[in-house]
């Protein structure tokens, strides 16, 4: 028998929400807004700026008796043994509801951006090669099971995935980002989202927004960009994540914009987010991010005040744990200075949220996490197998000029430089053993590691490895990043790069190997962003880019060299010729690229959407179902590919869109659509792309987006500076304003023919 409304499960998720606010104090709706970070006071490396000075101990006894909004990273503080972890966690809720009057649990959130952030669990690739893989379905895949492993132990809410489309590759979090390109980051973020969400994990969209496109690159550094940049290369993603993805949580970014701190910007948290994207889901605080209102933006002398800024703009849970939320925004609630109806709608988001997960069920905890009675394997090999396809999908052959590759099985190889023999090199500094490992020094990984001369001595048993490039047939010279956290690194959060010139001497090793031998030499980059490779342009025999590849990223690598695999990754971001000046990507107008008016020459040593095989393919000639498209219509684009080479591969076949004639100043080219076309040899598939108007669209001015009537064309293209047709196409009409409806993505449909 249900006593209360909330408590009746046949009811709408709007309906119990709303009872169960209404029957709650002041004190307890503002617990829901609030969490707690166990385990985050002890000493240690900070995860965020200024941790420990805005880092308070929260009473549990005093707090738990109002409930509790959020647990934070359970698994992802210290090391602790799966089992164990899900034990402690299972015991912490029924602590949690029993102390509060209504017996509601917290939500458990955690990170996930290279898979379950937490001790001997699954290593994914980092963002950065999910882009390069131009593969959502496999992205949702690996998502899916993410969120499974992350559910099993009791985890609600992951915070990924990255949205934020790089402007910039010197920033430390590039290799949190998917790629340079708002389509390729909305599409496959889309995917994580919704592979995410269909495990039943609240997928945390971040940083909304603008992060990426600080100044000089720095991280939480200020952003200028105009609104039209805004409109059309930062917000695409998560308009697209949000209403195609389905995901239920958004987290603010660091920055401000224009002098508007993220965590207070109004009209980006509500007229925006909420108003005109409908968004219904909940607003977390990045790390810290109320309390730098006050500590770094100063925009506000108090705890209070932040909190009265950042609620009022949309915020609805501070994390990770609580200063603002808690006793200054009960005060400045009691003294009138905050209005309770702010209060009303941050809690009514959580309960709502809360209810949808079955938080407010009254058999919540019958039934435990799997798995808090027995062992439990968060790398199983299934996963493991999935990261291995994730990793060799996002391997990059960016030159193979001297025929060098595959490696010969029988060779005298010399396998240097810094990391041939190093597993942290596989690793991003959101993976577990950077990102917290690195305080345990006398714990394990927790996972295999092959490192990348490993995996060349399981693939190649009949070769000879050795580290003297004196006596070799061939040299592989294997450079990188050293991921970390604040300057602890050469990649990651808190780790610009003042240019993009190889890190740690790196550039010199590879000057003087090439000087010291007469071997061909092939580079192998395991990064967090591109470094810039002009300076060896044509002294290399090959070059092998792999962002952060994960656990299996080794055997991944070993198998683009060897062979057994063929690559098929391609360039989520360009790799530019020359390391100094402000970097630039691929968007640029025409008085963005080379020209004469500056003796500048901003074009890439290797082209976005750039990568090569070990086969060939023949592109037919595309046929359009007609020239001539209406401003609200569209027309189906079809290509054929053809495998003229002796083995299997992958071939990448990107869309993109030209306007030579438009009322802003635009992209020359930008991407619109993409397809991977596996074949055997000798196979062909039709690839069919199914284009509306409304992938023409672009900004005029704040609020407004338009499709004009005009010439466009379509280019079919290898890389963006790579195009093998092209399709011109009349929009007829009259202009069109669209909106938050319209069609943001170009369906793709590949036909593989029989031979």
């Amino acid at each position: 028998m249900h006593h209360h409304p909330w408590q009746d499960t046949s009811r709408p998720v709007e309906e119990r929400a709303a009872d169960l606010l209404s029957r709650m104090t002041l004190e307890e709706k503002l617990a829901q807004l609030s969490s707690v970070w166990p385990g985050s006071e002890a000493d240690g490396e900070d995860v965020a700026p200024l941790q420990h000075e805005v880092s308070e101990k929260v009473d549990l006894d005093a707090l738990l008796p109002h409930g509790l909004g959020q647990l934070t990273r359970p698994f992802g503080t210290a090391p602790v043994e799966p089992a164990e972890g899900a034990r402690a966690l299972a015991d912490f809720q029924t602590k949690v509801a029993a102390a509060n009057r209504f017996g509601i649990p917290a939500i458990a959130h955690e990170e996930c951006l290279t898979g379950f952030t937490a001790w001997q669990a699954t290593i994914f690739p980092t963002p950065l090669a999910w882009g390069a893989t131009f593969d959502p379905a496999l992205v949702r895949e690996m998502a899916a099971a993410i969120g499974a492993s992350m559910r099993s132990v009791g985890i609600h809410q992951g915070l990924s995935p990255v949205l934020d489309v790089v402007r910039d590759p010197r920033w430390g979090r590039t290799e949190e980002s998917i790629g340079e390109d708002p389509y390729l980051v909305a599409t496959l973020a889309t995917a994580y989202v919704a592979g995410l969400e269909s495990s039943g994990i609240v997928s945390t969209l971040k940083h909304f927004a603008g992060y990426s496109a600080s100044r000089a690159a720095r991280n939480h550094g200020p952003v200028s960009i105009g609104p039209r940049e805004l409109a059309d290369v930062i917000l695409p993603p998560f308009e697209m994540a949000l209403r195609e993805g389905g995901a239920r949580s958004v987290m603010h970014a660091y920055n401000d914009l224009d002098g508007v701190p993220a965590a207070a910007h109004t009209e980006l948290l509500t007229d925006l987010l909420r108003e005109e994207w409908g968004f219904d889901g909940t607003v977390v605080s990045d790390y810290f991010g109320v309390s730098f209102l006050e500590m770094a933006h100063r925009v506000a002398d108090s705890p209070a005040r932040a909190a009265a800024l950042a609620l009022a703009a949309g915020v609805d849970v501070e994390l990770p744990g609580l200063r603002c939320y808690g006793e200054p925004l009960l005060k400045a609630v009691r003294s009138g200075e905050v209005p309770e109806s702010l209060v009303d709608r941050a809690a009514l988001r959580v309960l709502r949220q809360k209810c949808e997960l079955g938080l407010l069920d009254p058999d919540w905890s019958a039934v435990p996490p799997v798995g808090t009675d027995g062992p439990v394997d968060l790398d199983p090999p299934a996963m493991r197998a999935l990261a291995r396809r994730v990793a060799e999908e996002s391997v990059v052959l960016l030159d193979n000029r001297a025929g060098v590759l595959p490696l010969d099985p029988t060779a005298r190889i010399a396998v240097v430089g810094p990391y041939a023999d190093e597993p942290a090199a596989m690793l991003g500094c959101y993976t577990f053993p950077r990102h917290v490992g690195v305080e345990h020094p006398e714990l394990p990984i927790g996972v295999e590691i092959p490192t990348l001369l490993d995996s060349l001595g399981a693939e190649l048993p009949g070769a000879v490895l050795t580290d003297d490039p004196g006596d070799a047939d061939i040299v592989i010279a294997v450079l990188g990043d050293r991921s970390g956290l604040f300057g602890r690194g050469t990649s990651g959060e808190g780790c610009d790069a003042e240019d993009l010139t190889l890190p740690d001497g790196q550039a010199a090793f590879l000057d003087e190997l090439l000087e010291s031998t007469d071997r061909p030499v092939v580079l192998v980059l395991l990064t967090g962003r591109p470094y810039a490779l002009g300076r060896w342009e044509g002294r290399l025999a090959a070059t092998v880019q792999a962002f952060f590849p994960g656990e299996e990223g080794g055997p991944a690598v070993a198998g683009v060299l060897t062979g057994r695999v063929d690559p098929s990754g391609r360039l989520p971001v360009s790799v530019p010729r020359s390391p100094g000046g402000q970097p630039s990507t691929y968007l640029a107008p025409p008085l963005g690229r080379k020209g004469e008016a500056s003796n500048i020459d901003p074009t890439p040593l290797y082209a976005f959407g750039h990568g090569l095989s070990y086969t060939t393919f023949e592109w037919e000639a595309p046929e359009a179902g007609s020239d001539t498209v209406a401003t609200d219509g569209g027309t189906a684009v079809r290509l054929t590919v053809r495998n003229t080479g002796e083995r299997a591969g992958t071939e990448v076949v990107q869309l993109y869109l030209h306007d030579p004639v438009a009322r802003t100043a635009q992209p020359v080219v930008r991407l619109i659509g993409y397809a991977r076309v596996p074949l055997e040899p000798g196979q062909a598939a039709e690839v069919v792309f199914d284009f509306h108007a409304d992938l023409a669209s672009y900004t005029v001015r704040p609020g407004r987006r338009i499709v004009e009537p005009g010439a466009v064309e379509l280019r079919l293209a290898a890389s963006s500076a790579d195009v093998r047709h092209t399709v011109p196409l009349t929009l007829t009409g009259p202009e069109r304003t669209v909106g938050h409806d319209r069609r943001m993505s170009c369906g793709t449909e590949v036909r593989v023919r029989a031979s």
